[in-house]
């Protein structure tokens, strides 16, 4: 038997990112169990080292243009998948940031805390790259499964236990959906393979099992109805665990969702840009109704986070390039807003043991920094300019005109104005409402930087948004010969306002 030296030195370098970030936290965790004086603190910055390398060499493998597939096409590492992964890292390295302080009132198993946090990162890396049905179910339950143990790592607390317990069910109920969808669509097409798929007849038993996938991946970014486990879960979690839960798993599953419909799906494109019309409408009403009636700010931010999600299918509804490459800028804009707006919630938390709204009143004369720096990511994620949410969502509802979508661009501008509702509540109570308690709030530096590097996000990328708009659409360069309309089209739209 012969090998090729060649071919395995190159798979070795495309798996390069995971490789060592997955060294590099089993060295992190023989540290932390040989080294029982390590501090929390010293276990954290390791942790963050590993990540900022990884995001590095990603960097590298962008400019550089390494790229390929391996194991038969089932793992690719192309532009979209390094810009996903470089996301996740980033969000990754945040949460442990916002962690450390929070990790510090555990009394067992502090360690093993950042080991799950970047154990489930990795998994998301894989899921990026993920490139036939196998590979989504493998990766996805890899990366869901530290989840489990992080939702319900607050062992003495009740809420915590109960979102775990309601987090693993629909989990496993999700995973079951998955496996009995690609069974059909297998059944039904004869390969996993993306690519492979788009020349594949349409039949009834193909359409019922990506309905079934999509319904699992559904589950995974809190799209309605599959949302049922968002409120309760992010309640009850650590709120550094609730934050990652909000964008990372997210990001991962929307790059799942790219590829198995712009590429797999391709030739079905009048049939499913109905399906995420549908859910892209429900999910921004139900999320935004909802939200304006909870007294609890993470519960807010949990349907807020619906809400959300309903608006990044706006671009997987328009099915275009340009709404894939808006997509991917949103989620950037989501990721700064929404993890500080995370961490704005913990520094308060932690120092009036209280995550209600009411509590909230006159945090502008406690904490100046903390109200101004909420404020600005509650009008990020609200979609105000020049703030980069609004770019975001601009960018986005072009795309839906593009296609002639004009009844999703209505769902979308007057949910904008629903969500200005429930954010300015809270704005009213920072600002208006008079202090139960005129204490200050104390800032830790780590919980500072986090801060300070998500506002200088918010910003930038809503003053300066072109460079990260064409690194969006350089990741997506793959999707440039999808077609804008098909025969069907003309038919479907109709239906939604066209």
């Amino acid at each position: 038997m012969t090998f090729n030296l060649a071919l395995t030195g190159s798979d070795l370098l495309l798996l390069l990112p995971e490789i060592f970030l997955t060294i590099w936290l089993c060295v992190v965790l023989s540290v932390d169990f040989s080294m029982r004086k390590v501090s929390n603190e010293t276990l954290a910055h390791l942790s963050i080292g590993g990540l900022l390398i990884t995001t590095f060499i990603l960097f590298w493998f962008d400019q550089a243009d390494i790229t390929g597939a391996l194991f038969k096409n089932m793992y690719v590492l192309d532009h979209l998948a390094i810009y996903f992964k470089i996301m996740i890292l980033i969000a990754t390295a945040m949460v442990i940031l916002i962690s450390i302080d929070y990790v510090k009132s555990f009394r067992f198993f502090k360690g093993e805390y950042y080991f799950m946090v970047v154990m489930s990162a990795i998994g998301m890396m894989f899921m990026a790259s993920a490139n036939d049905l196998l590979s989504v179910f493998v990766t996805l339950e890899f990366s869901t499964f530290g989840f489990y143990v992080l939702v319900a790592y607050l062992r003495d607390d009740v809420r915590s236990s109960e979102a775990g317990l309601k987090f693993f069910i629909l989990g496993v109920f999700a995973a079951g959906l998955l496996a009995y969808g690609i069974s059909l669509v297998y059944g039904e097409t004869g390969t996993l393979i993306f690519p492979e798929m788009a020349s594949a007849q349409g039949s009834y038993g193909l359409a019922i099992g990506f309905i079934l996938i999509f319904a699992a991946l559904g589950f995974k970014i809190g799209a309605v109805p599959f949302h049922s486990w968002i409120p309760d879960t992010y309640q009850g979690a650590p709120t550094p665990v609730t934050a990652f839960l909000s964008i990372a798993p997210k990001a991962a599953a929307i790059a799942m969702l790219i590829r198995m419909f712009y590429v797999g799906l391709a030739s079905f494109k009048p049939m499913w840009v109905l399906l995420f019309v549908c859910a892209a409408i429900i999910s921004m009403t139900y999320g935004n109704v909802v939200a304006i009636a909870q007294k609890n700010i993470k519960r807010l931010l949990a349907y807020s986070g619906i809400a959300q999600i309903g608006t990044v299918m706006v671009g997987l509804a328009a099915g275009t390039k340009m709404g894939s490459d808006a997509m991917l800028f949103y989620l950037l804009t989501y990721l700064f807003a929404n993890i500080g707006a995370f961490a704005v919630i913990i520094a308060v938390s932690s120092a009036i043991k209280s995550d209600e709204i009411e509590d909230y009143s006159g945090l502008n004369r406690r904490s100046p920094f903390l109200a101004a720096a909420l404020f600005l990511f509650l009008l990020s994620l609200a979609g105000v300019p020049p703030l980069a949410g609004f770019i975001g969502k601009l960018y986005l509802f072009v795309a839906a005109i593009e296609e002639e979508l004009y009844t999703l661009l209505i769902v979308g501008l007057i949910n904008i104005v629903i969500s200005m509702y429930y954010y300015l509540i809270v704005v009213k109570k920072m600002y208006i409402s008079e202090p139960i308690d005129s204490s200050p709030v104390p800032v830790s530096a780590p919980i500072k930087a986090v801060i300070y590097f998500c506002v200088a996000g918010t910003l930038f990328l809503g003053i300066y948004p072109k460079a990260f708009i064409d690194w969006a659409a350089a990741a997506t360069l793959m999707f440039s010969n999808i077609a804008k309309t098909t025969a069907a089209a003309p038919a479907l739209t109709s239906l939604v306002g066209g």
